[in-house]
């Protein structure tokens, strides 16, 4: 039987991972949760309730295995305007229904959903579907780490 490696604290920015662990979004919300890393070592995530896991950060425990989590690649539907308000339309209806929104410079991401696709496109706006790290805001009442 494999013993499950705690990773219970956020390890130092420089400090070097010893394996990584990539996971969808909908994982990455999660302060408990048991994981096989890229490497095949059999992790457990215990994290105090509310901590969302941003790519590029490094869990460690007592073992001292350092972990670096990294954004699986998802399905996301993307959004590209150079128009300010109609990028400002589309992030306010989307924000409004409560969708996880990626925001980049004149570029918004959200896990494709055909319905929300065909409001954007309402909305004027061209809808391409990729595969791609998925990374969307904390929100306005979540910490921003």
């Amino acid at each position: 039987m494999t013993t499950m490696l705690k990773l219970t604290e956020l390890a130092t920015p420089e400090t070097q991972a010893d394996d990584v662990l990539t996971l969808p979004f909908e994982y990455r919300q999660k302060s408990r949760l048991p994981a096989l890393t890229d490497g095949g070592v059999k992790v457990g995530v215990f994290l105090p309730r509310g901590h969302r896991l941003l790519s590029g950060v490094i869990l460690t425990g007592a073992e001292r295995f350092k972990v670096l989590i990294k954004a699986a690649p998802e399905t996301v539907s993307v959004v590209c305007s150079d128009d300010a308000l109609q990028f400002a339309r589309a992030c306010y209806h989307l924000g409004n229904r409560h969708v996880a929104l990626q925001i980049l410079p004149g570029e918004l991401r959200y896990l494709t959903d055909h319905v929300l696709d065909h409001m954007v496109e309402g909305l004027g706006l061209q809808v391409k579907h990729e595969v791609l790290p998925f990374e969307p805001e904390a929100g306005a009442y979540h910490s921003h780490d």
